[in-house]
């Protein structure tokens, strides 16, 4: 059974920082892309970040670039997720995710194009 589980949420004051880790178990994605989303409460679930299978290229929102950081332990079968700078508008729930299919880099945007998903795990910052 492939299982993505995210840790590493909680509560953090406005300039503070937090780190997400996903590990992923029940087989490997080193040969491919993974990705953060996020869904705030009563809006949709959007892109945050995305790595591809080597961690030699990333991606990024725009409203995270220069303050986030993704990365990859393909040996640990884990993602990772270095937020600095927290605003109080990057309170939501993060989920981790990963592609089972090789797919171009533009698909990484899409959340339609990851096929395991975590739970997910709140993020909350006061202002």
């Amino acid at each position: 059974q492939v299982q993505l589980v995210e840790s590493g949420g909680g509560l953090v004051q406005a300039g503070g920082s937090l780190r997400l880790s996903c590990a992923a178990s029940g087989r490997t994605f080193s040969r491919n892309a993974m990705g953060w989303f996020r869904q705030a409460p009563g809006k949709e679930r959007e892109f945050v970040a995305a790595i591809n299978w080597s961690g030699g290229s990333t991606y990024y929102a725009d409203s995270v670039k220069g303050r986030f950081t993704i990365s990859r332990d393909n040996a640990k079968n884990t993602m990772y997720l270095q937020m600095n700078s927290l605003k109080p508008e990057d309170t939501a729930v993060y989920y981790c995710a990963a592609q089972s299919t090789t797919y171009y880099s533009r698909t990484y945007y899409q959340e339609r194009f990851y096929d395991y998903w975590g739970q997910g795990t709140q993020v909350t910052v006061s202002s």
